[in-house]
């Protein structure tokens, strides 16, 4: 029992050569020729639990995105690219089926199959490479009043410039420097803390500490809001969500351009969310004590007719369910670019992206700690669909047949997640001018070109990708597929090897 298994120290080579572990496999049907092959695609996990090195890779990714973006001294490009005729005329065509479509519901016919057309034709619009939908909202948006609240400090608001990059700063050498920023913002307390875990578990506001956790990415996007108001010009950032030791989520966002502190601690105090929801705060059913489903959710006693999400909405009062807000603590800290401080941050900012929010927990106390947390978030709405709604005597968003309070589904009420939903890592628009797939690519070219092959754009529509069926005979044993791919990796680290010693070799005159 002391010898190692062969599998595992195969998962362990594969590791040490950058190879996923959970390999997604892939028939691939090339329309060129014909010919039909399975390709192991990685599971592309961000997670180190789960495979490390898609994690790492991930990692990486993030941290090339983040250095790129954060000290530009030029105008991002966002100016979108010509349309080409075959968009034009997709548009073209979609009007046209929008028109008969219109023409035979006024008629009194049924237009389902023409839905079904423009359906698959926003799909066109969408893979020609244009992005949105050209109806644009659709729905109904509910407008509420935004008159700050008064207890909330009003800001200072400045003409806003477009530009994305922050003042620049001269000095006596005659040197010119680009300041940013590195901000970390934690949410307020709930009780005692020693060592990750509440001194008095029984007076800890979980509740409280539930719903913020709930709501942080809103609160985020206030936040954020606020900013460039106050600053006056469109503030670029990257950021990043990661746990507190006493499980809150908490902000770490670097920030393009700089803003005195004084002014961003006083941004932060006047930041608020409020969730307009029913109340949640009596159970109304329980235990086996739930309402029925009859074409809609009804009392299991009077049988009387659960109101609609939308029906509860209207009934609301002056007040919001729940109100978020930042802690006292707010960090603020210059950066210049190139600097060792710039670089430390960055490591920083993506330290805890592997992880996931509830994977750092130390000790009995916190591990006890994250239960009461967890149970705390089970029977709290997480959204307007959430089953919990019905604990509460409102019918879910969209409500549908099968739905018991405590068994959401969503991400929010998972152990792992802590109550947070949302994504880890937060990057506007004009950041570093490309997009994550385009950071894939360059590291992708640089690979090439150091292998020694061109990189030529492919065909989009060459392949045809399908999954591929439990129990496929083309599909090689997950271990083969390992071993494949570690011989696949050694070459071309062996390559490279042979490539960097020719380039350090000194040329024969």
């Amino acid at each position: 029992m002391a010898q190692p298994l062969a599998r595992d120290v195969a998962e362990e080579i594969a590791k040490l050569h950058g190879v996923c572990i959970r390999p997604i496999a892939l028939k691939r049907l090339d329309m060129t020729n014909g010919k039909s092959e399975v390709v192991d695609v990685p599971c592309g996990s961000p997670l180190e639990s789960k495979c490390p090195p898609c994690a790492k890779r991930n990692r990486q990714i993030r941290m090339a995105q983040c250095r790129e973006g954060w000290h530009l001294d030029e105008e991002p490009i966002t100016t979108p690219d010509e349309t080409t005729n075959g968009q034009r005329w997709l548009v073209e065509f979609r009007a046209d089926m929008q028109a008969k479509r219109d023409e035979e519901e006024k008629a009194g016919g049924d237009p389902s199959d023409l839905d079904a057309v423009l359906t698959g034709l926003d799909i066109e619009i969408n893979e020609a490479g244009m992005r949105g939908n050209v109806l644009g909202r659709t729905g109904s948006k509910r407008v509420r009043s935004t008159k700050r609240r008064q207890d909330a400090p009003d800001l200072p608001k400045r003409k806003m410039s477009s530009t994305t990059l922050g003042r620049t700063f001269e000095a006596p050498d005659g040197r010119t420097y680009r300041p940013s920023l590195f901000v970390t913002l934690t949410l307020p307390g709930y009780g005692r803390i020693m060592n990750g875990a509440p001194v008095d578990p029984d007076t800890y506001d979980y509740v409280r500490a539930a719903r913020d956790a709930l709501h942080f990415s809103k609160l985020v996007d206030r936040f954020v809001q606020n900013l460039r108001r106050v600053a006056g010009y469109d503030v670029q950032y990257f950021a990043t969500v990661e746990p507190q030791k006493r499980l809150a989520p908490h902000l770490h966002m670097a920030i393009r351009g700089t803003l005195p502190r004084a002014e961003m601690k006083q941004i932060a105090a006047a930041t608020y969310h409020q969730v307009w929801w029913p109340q949640a705060d009596e159970a109304l059913f329980e235990g086996d004590h739930l309402p029925i489903w009859n074409d809609g959710y009804v009392d299991p006693d009077t049988g009387e007719v659960l109101p609609t999400w939308d029906e509860a909405l209207d009934q609301l009062g002056d007040e919001p369910m729940h109100v978020i807000r930042f802690g006292d603590q707010v960090d603020v800290k210059g950066v210049l670019a190139g600097s060792p401080d710039a670089d430390q941050c960055i490591r920083y900012l993506s330290k805890y992206l592997t992880k996931s929010l509830g994977e750092t927990l130390d000790g009995q106390a916190q591990r006890e700690h994250a239960a009461r947390f967890v149970d705390a978030l089970r029977y709290e709405p997480c959204s307007p669909t959430c089953p919990n709604w019905l604990r509460y005597g409102v019918q879910p968003k969209n409500a549908k047949s099968g739905l018991v309070p405590g068994r959401c589904r969503s991400k929010a009420h998972k152990p792992e997640h802590l109550g947070y939903a949302g994504r880890r890592v937060l990057v506007s628009r004009k950041w570093s001018n490309k997009t994550l797939a385009e950071h894939k690519q360059d590291r992708r070219t640089w690979v090439l070109e150091a292998l020694g092959q061109a990189d030529e754009p492919t065909d989009p529509h060459r392949y045809i990708w399908q999954p591929v069926k439990p129990g496929d005979p083309d599909v090689a044993p997950i271990g083969v597929r390992l071993l494949r791919s570690i011989a696949e990796r050694q070459r071309w680290r062996a390559h490279l090897r042979r490539l960097e010693e020719l380039s350090a070799t000194p040329q024969a005159a």
